[in-house]
């Protein structure tokens, strides 16, 4: 326990003792590496329901470094690369496995430009996906809660790399928690994955545009494959998504957005097997969102809506999932905040030339997350929080979770070049 415990504890001594960042130095030219450090613990009986002895207690940490650099006026480089002990959100609690993960996140060349009531800008390289608002929030620091919300940190009980036969082939009657993975049977690897994610939160390889002028924003972004199965550059299933956005904000503290992205999502193992003449891009994903956040005096509201498709032969209508989620911050004083959570994710019955399916794709769930946060100084947070999962077929509070989390930022670890 004491060795599991140890990287914890690293994470939650460097946080004490490095808390008082050094001063950044105006200069055109520079070199900033600013650092996220939390440590974590969890209490959640979700692994016992692949292995009834795993332990009910989790610890873990995460490390994350933004280095960048600043080349004159409006170049720049910026990067984001995480360090973790596995299982460290709360789904992945379901797998009693530990192992320890680094990514790179983002790592991108940029330009900008800003005038009075107007900016540019333009990035290229590894990106987080331009869909939706929770992607910009991955780190422990900006994000009031432990948890993501369920549109964002759960997976779809379909796959990218092999075709279904029918409405038979989707896991319509399994338990959400059951570690029993995807399998399809008419086209593609026969071994078993464990689904795949709306919009993953870690970068793809791409190019993004952004403007604003006066009271209005807008983003646009190609990238090299679906951020609900990115592909490396040197994959062989690469092709062109887009994605877009854009915000309104009516008054100083309220802003609504809206995002939308198509393109294929399916890999090129499939196919032999789909109709003669077809492609992976006569089957794209699509999605449509709108969020809002809005925020005056101690209060704070966040709230987002999605609806994303995934079309597959044989499928008259697809799986489809609506997602929707509502948060609510509340300072209670300098130093002490509470903050609530709703998530619902809802799928739908799909279809294929001999019917519907009698149940959902899989199904529907929702979550009630709750979390309180200290602030000992204004580069540290505790957070403690406890979230009710509902749905999925299971009963009692065997999938609740309990959590502690530490979190240190180290914000202006800077050195001026000239």
């Amino acid at each position: 326990m004491l060795r599991r415990l140890h990287p914890v504890l690293i994470a939650a001594l460097l946080g004490g003792l490095w808390s008082h960042p050094l001063r950044a130095q105006d200069a055109r030219f520079g070199v900033t590496v600013p650092l996220t450090i939390a440590g974590q613990l969890l209490r959640t009986e979700r692994a016992q329901a692949i292995e009834s002895d795993a332990r009910v207690w989790r610890p873990a940490f995460r490390l994350t470094a933004y280095p960048s650099l600043k080349l004159g006026d409006h170049w720049y480089f910026y990067s984001a690369l995480q360090w973790s002990e596995e299982p460290y959100s709360f789904y992945e609690a379901y797998y009693p496995e530990a192992e320890f993960e680094s990514r790179l996140v983002q790592a991108f060349l940029g330009y900008q430009r800003s005038g009075e009531r107007q900016a540019f800008s333009f990035k290229v390289g590894q990106l987080t996906s331009a869909f939706g608002a929770i992607p910009l929030r991955y780190d422990e620091a900006a994000n009031p809660l432990l948890d993501q919300p369920l549109g964002y940190g759960s997976l779809l009980n379909i796959r990218p790399d092999a075709l279904p036969c029918g409405v038979k082939d989707l896991p319509n009657l399994r338990v959400y928690t059951e570690y029993v993975g995807v399998h399809f049977y008419c086209g593609g690897p026969e071994t078993m994955t464990y689904g795949m994610p709306v919009v993953d939160l870690y970068g793809l390889p791409g190019a993004e545009a952004n403007l604003s002028f006066r009271n209005f924003d807008a983003r646009f972004q190609l990238t090299n494959s679906s951020p609900a199965n990115p592909q490396s550059l040197a994959s062989a299933s690469q092709h062109v998504q887009w994605t877009a956005g854009g915000g309104w904000t009516l008054w100083q503290g309220f802003r609504i957005g809206v995002s939308a992205m198509r393109g294929p999502f399916m890999e090129d193992t499939v196919l032999d097997r789909l109709p003669v003449g077809k492609t992976v891009r006569d089957y794209p994903a699509s999605a449509l969102g709108a969020d809002l956040q809005w925020a005056r005096g101690r209060w704070s509201v966040s709230s987002e809506w999605y609806r994303a498709r995934f079309p597959y032969p044989r499928l008259i209508v697809p799986p489809t999932v609506n997602s929707v989620y509502g948060e609510v911050k509340v300072i209670l004083t300098p130093r002490l905040f509470a903050a609530l959570r709703n998530s619902w994710q809802l799928y739908n019955r799909v279809e294929d030339n001999k019917g519907r399916s009698p149940l959902p794709f899989q199904p529907n769930i929702h979550s009630y997350e709750f979390a309180i946060g200290y602030r000992p100084n204004r580069w540290q947070i505790l957070k403690v929080g406890y979230e009710w999962l509902h749905g999925g077929g299971v009963s009692g509070s065997r999938d609740n979770v309990l959590g502690i989390q530490f979190v240190t930022s180290l914000d202006s670890i800077s050195k001026a070049i000239r």
